[in-house]
């Protein structure tokens, strides 16, 4: 058999792959589309958005829309729980709008584009609103604020992998994604681990009382820190514990005490600038009213001098050492003149050897306590609202990252941080512990009335 001249094998190789080459590209949803679709939407910033990017698609890959757009229609399908009320109508219509789009219209596909696009961008800023849950913001630096719509699908357009992306804003901080994937688990959408579901089955007699714990804690969580760089300081007056956080992740963590049923610690957000060595213990007045002056009347005073207590003019920082002799404590006692009581730094100090101060409208602070014997009662709401921390100097050497040191006697010694560090206070009634559910009591009694809310809601939505 005669064989071919070189070249002419060649060219009978090529034909096929010419023959591709000459076929017509499969169809493109060309930016004149999608500027058409947006045209005839109201939806301006998302027209703005586009047109900045000469209408570039996100979610459209050659003539078809991206796999990774079922994850996102996943994701809003449950996000009332995110707090994304209308998430299971809005899913409903993304599906309908993603099988018109299979179909290869490039009307369809720029509105399949058009109508993801809005539907990431509400569910995200829904995660990033924290819900009305009583935090009080000491510090405007923590304040949270959702994300614009340009940062948003910027993001998005950015990212590797689109599916990934929606994951991750999903998963707005550790805790909430932890309580999340828990309620996931519960509801049967999941893997859940045996022992969690024989835990939840025990949750009093009611599955919607459950489902209602579960949201309320999950509010609460959104509410904690969204980004996962730096550091911050959790605490959980519910769980009775401190958490330091780094990069996303619990470094340490301690026992603390914090306050009684009737002197509740507040949900704060604020941030910690300082830690105070040899602080003096400013007395709440209602302490100085029901405490001090009835142990003044009963010991004479005495007392003060015992307790290294000393009274001041007033609460500003110029205020002038008062007798004690010359004041009607008994009208302090009855509540009807109220005087500043100060205790100075020593071995009896209520605020141990250092506190961290930080803004908030309470007088609160994170603080060392010299009663150690407390932390091992299985409840410690025991504090007047403040946090008495198990361990101080260990904290002070995390936020410090040096061994806190006084070099003097003197009162109140400010030692800066480098940097500030958030400090989140909280109240989880539910959370994770491992591969169970933790109940916790609810000594400020915070979860009747919004449990009572959520259901009359219910019932509402459903008339």
């Amino acid at each position: 058999m005669a064989r071919q001249p070189i070249k002419r094998r060649w060219i009978a190789a090529l034909l096929p792959l010419l023959a591709v080459a000459a076929a017509p590209a499969p169809a493109q949803v060309a930016p004149p589309v999608i500027e058409a679709a947006l045209q005839s939407s109201a939806d301006h910033a998302l027209a703005r958005f586009y047109a900045g990017r000469d209408h570039r698609t996100i979610w459209i890959k050659g003539n078809a829309l991206t796999p990774d757009a079922a994850r996102l229609v996943d994701a809003v399908r449950d996000a009332e729980l995110d707090g994304m009320t209308a998430g299971a109508a809005v899913a409903a219509s993304l599906e309908q709008a993603m099988v018109r789009a299979r179909s290869g219209d490039p009307a369809e596909l720029a509105r399949a584009e058009l109508m993801l696009s809005r539907a990431l961008v509400d569910y995200v800023q829904a995660l990033r609103r924290p819900a009305d849950i009583g935090m009080n913001y000491g510090d405007a630096a923590v304040i949270a604020s959702p994300p614009s719509l340009p940062e948003i699908l910027d993001a998005a357009a950015k990212a590797p992998s689109l599916a990934r992306h929606v994951e991750t804003v999903s998963e707005v901080n550790p805790v909430y994604t932890e309580l999340r994937k828990a309620f996931a688990a519960w509801r049967g959408r999941s893997n859940a681990p045996v022992v969690m579901a024989a835990r939840v089955s025990g949750f009093g007699d009611s599955r919607p009382d459950l489902e209602r714990l579960f949201r309320l804690n999950l509010d609460r969580a959104r509410a904690l820190p969204m980004n996962r760089s730096g550091r911050y300081i959790l605490v959980d007056a519910a769980a009775q514990r401190l958490w330091m956080y780094e990069d996303g992740v619990p470094r340490d963590s301690m026992k603390v005490i914090v306050g009684k049923p009737g002197h509740p610690t507040p949900m704060i957000a604020s941030m910690i600038h300082s830690a105070v060595l040899n602080p003096y213990w400013n007395v709440p007045p209602d302490l100085v009213r029901d405490r001090v002056a009835p142990k003044v009347i009963d010991q004479g005073i005495g007392y003060l001098k015992t307790a290294n207590y000393e009274v001041l003019s007033d609460w500003s920082d110029q205020a002038r050492a008062v007798d004690p002799a010359g004041i009607n404590w008994r009208a302090v006692a009855a509540g009807q003149i109220e005087m500043r009581v100060r205790q100075r730094p020593g071995a009896g100090n209520s605020m141990g050897v250092v506190k961290f101060p930080f803004e908030n409208r309470f007088g609160v602070y994170l603080h060392d306590t010299p009663e150690k014997e407390l932390f091992a009662k299985r409840e410690r709401n025991l504090s007047s609202g403040c946090v008495r921390l198990e361990d101080a100097p260990r904290l002070a050497r995390w936020l410090l990252g040096s061994e806190p040191r006084s070099h003097s006697a003197a009162p109140e010694q400010v030692v800066a941080l480098a940097k500030p560090v958030p400090v989140y206070i909280t109240y989880l009634t539910l959370g994770v512990d491992g591969d169970r559910l933790a109940f916790r009591n609810d000594p400020y009694q915070r979860d009747a009335e919004p449990l009572r809310q959520f259901a009359s809601n219910r019932l509402a939505a459903r008339d």
